[in-house]
């Protein structure tokens, strides 16, 4: 405890000469310095020096991203200095205790007691009493957006898991999301938050809208995800990056108008819009043509998907399921842990909700595909990282 209490008695002297030097304070403590120099300068020019200086997302709702990444990923030694500026930023001591119990649902029991734990220490260093519930009126939902909501729980998830369904409509929306003592948006951002930051992107498309509705802006919303990436690293950020594009491009398309007008057959000729598909996505040489997408209320699209011999997707899953029509050649199939199966022209694949996998050519010969896919909150598809050769290559038992 000398040693801790030694550091810090050290860095605010550091910090009072820097300020009656005119310099910005550090917050890095020295031992940062003495172990890990490069650290100590991105602690304090970059991430406290410019990023946390980023007027696009208030100091507030900085501390609030951060708490919830603290929390959500169970960094307690980190988080009793983040509850501490947070209040400094003027987040009540409520609202921090609400935010901990809505993580709980989200990144489990075991963080959000932890959390507690550390946060109880800086409350009782502060003086601040007992926390009670809020007596404000409780939040009422969208009835709309919560009847279709509770449809697709019911639909997806309650044929499986009836108790998980019933606990997802009756207490997660039901009691935890209309609690007063955190305000819509805010639960929103907190919730968002802590996705991006244990990397759960299937999650993300209904929680990013949610958020929006609830009053958080693009600029906003960019910002969050910039801010989680100093404290649950580049490549969570990086994941959320697209996701969080597909929403905002989806909410961009002007809704459907209603009109006694009959709708029109809609032919999508072979050939249309062919090109390469993205790398980033796929290895190899593949193109795709024929996208094509049903008008709402429909939430169908598709392609023909062309790979050539040994091209492959990228790992990846879709919220609704996917069909692939074989209509050319021969191509294989694998579900993660599951085997390499080949398919070939008429096999109809039907690859359900969540299913993380990869298909393609096999290493001999090109494969076409006709891909059918119904779009959740606007997203039909999450890609991950891609397959490795060697992965790939269990396809060749098959030969």
């Amino acid at each position: 405890m000398k040693r801790i209490a030694a550091t810090i008695a050290v860095s605010a002297m550091a910090a009072t000469s820097a300020e009656a030097e005119g310099r910005r304070p550090r917050v890095a403590p020295p031992a940062v310095y003495e172990t890990a120099p490069g650290l100590g300068h991105f602690t304090d020019d970059v991430l406290f020096g410019e990023v946390w200086e980023r007027t696009e997302l208030s100091p507030r709702d900085r501390s609030l991203v951060t708490v919830a990444t603290l929390v959500a990923t169970g960094k307690a030694a980190q988080t009793g200095s983040h509850v501490r500026r947070a209040l400094d930023n003027g987040v009540k001591p409520e609202e921090i205790g609400e935010l901990i119990t809505q993580l709980a649902f989200y990144s489990g029991w075991p963080n959000a007691m932890s959390a507690v734990t550390e946060t109880k220490k800086v409350f009782e260093e502060r003086g601040i009493g007992t926390v009670s519930n809020s007596e404000a009126a409780r939040i009422e939902l969208e009835a709309a957006a919560e009847a279709a909501r509770a449809e697709t729980v019911n639909t997806n998830v309650a044929p499986t898991a009836s108790v998980l369904a019933d606990l997802t409509n009756r207490v997660l929306f039901g009691d935890l999301w209309q609690r007063p003592d955190l305000s819509a948006r805010d639960r929103s951002l907190v919730t968002m938050a802590a996705l991006v930051a244990i990397g759960q992107p299937e999650q993300l498309p209904f929680h990013v809208n949610r958020a929006m509705d609830n009053g958080l802006t693009r600029a906003e919303m960019s910002e969050v995800v910039t801010h989680i990436a100093f404290y649950a690293g580049w490549p969570r950020a990086m994941s959320a990056v697209p996701v969080v594009k597909r929403v905002f491009d989806q909410r961009d398309i002007p809704p459907v108008q209603e009109t006694a007008v009959i709708a029109e057959v809609n032919i999508t000729r072979a050939g249309d819009g062919r090109a390469s598909a993205p790398e980033q996505y796929f290895t190899g040489k593949v193109e795709t043509s024929g996208f094509y997408r049903g008008d709402a209320p429909a939430r169908i699209g598709g392609a023909t998907v062309s790979f050539s011999a040994g091209a492959r997707t990228a790992w990846h899953t879709h919220p609704l399921g996917q069909t692939l029509f074989i209509v050319f050649g021969q191509g294989w199939i694998q579900k993660e842990n599951g085997p390499v199966e080949q398919v070939g022209p008429g096999d109809v694949v039907w690859i359900p909700p969540h299913v993380r996998h990869w298909h393609g050519a096999s290493v001999d010969e090109a494969m076409t595909h006709f891909a059918v896919a119904e779009a959740l909150d606007g997203n039909s598809v999450t890609w991950m990282e891609k397959v490795s050769d060697d992965d790939y290559n269990k396809g060749r038992e098959l030969d």
